[in-house]
């Protein structure tokens, strides 16, 4: 009975940790491929969001399927120090738009605040219960009420857990990781959660529109109904049947410049399943 992102989504990084500009390409490269584009072949990352967008609210209106990368803020130096809870996550969001200098827009209408923590900073509940988690801001907190999400750099802590396929736990016998499609498990599992999460993020903003099961506070989203689906035969520890380029690397999803990602798949309100972006196509 809620909204979802139906105006266009400008999506604002909030780099919290130090991030090397080659790790920042990788996931600014992802962000910038989810609107429709000529230039990329198929199968593209906006095909994936196609699923996405066949979710709509109450008024018949969909997701919208552009989706664009807006202004950015670091904070090298961990402000909030190097353990954040979940609501240090809302404070880290209102430092970054209220900050003295270059502030990130309060865009009310269309923006996602997208807090990136680097291996050097340890969030509650990482690696134990979650990789990432959307919610929206209080308005007591930050002024306004605002989607955001955060995902961490699982490289140093758990890439079994959270950069899953291209680390797999130890308990999943017979199974190798894939080989992740940019060179880097922590930034290439990142990328996966990062569209688990705007998915979710998408079509859920303020926890009262499209989840599963009785507890809003504690939703089975788009997203979590697929996890660990990643091609044709997905589930039970098995990534599904995935690409491979001329270097070994997985990949399901063609980016801007020649970039490749893998991402997961996403539940489907008209198939009833999970699917990929071919089923989008």
């Amino acid at each position: 009975m809620g909204p979802v992102l139906a105006s266009a989504i400008t999506v604002h990084p909030i780099w919290y940790g130090p991030w090397p500009a080659a790790q920042k390409r990788t996931i600014r490269a992802f962000l910038r491929s989810l609107s429709p584009s000529a230039a990329i072949p198929s199968p593209s990352v906006s095909a994936w969001w196609r699923t996405v967008r066949l979710y709509a609210d109450q008024t018949s209106a969909n997701v919208s399927a552009s989706v664009s990368l807006g202004a950015e803020k670091s904070d090298a130096r961990m402000s909030r120090g190097a353990r954040l809870s979940r609501m240090d996550i809302q404070a880290v969001v209102r430092d970054a738009v209220t900050a003295r200098t270059r502030p990130l827009p309060v865009d009310a209408s269309g923006g996602v605040y997208l807090v990136l923590t680097s291996p050097d900073v340890a969030v509650d509940d990482f690696c134990g219960q979650v990789c990432g988690f959307h919610y929206f801001t209080f308005a007591s907190v930050v002024g306004s009420t605002l989607p955001y999400a955060w995902v961490g750099n699982s490289a140093r802590r758990c890439p079994e857990v959270c950069a899953y396929p291209f680390a797999v736990p130890a308990y999943v016998r017979g199974r190798r990781p894939e080989s992740p499609p940019n060179g880097d498990v922590g930034v290439d599992g990142m990328v996966s959660v990062i569209a688990h999460e705007l998915a979710e993020l998408a079509t859920n903003p303020l926890v009262n529109a499209w989840y599963v099961g009785l507890d809003a506070t504690a939703p089975t989203e788009i997203a979590d109904l697929c996890e660990g689906v990643y091609g044709t035969g997905g589930g039970g520890g098995y990534a599904g049947k995935v690409s491979v380029d001329a270097q070994g690397r997985s990949w399901n999803v063609n980016g801007r410049k020649g970039r490749k990602f893998l991402v997961q798949w996403l539940w489907s309100p008209e198939a009833k399943a999970c699917v990929g972006p071919n089923a989008s196509d």
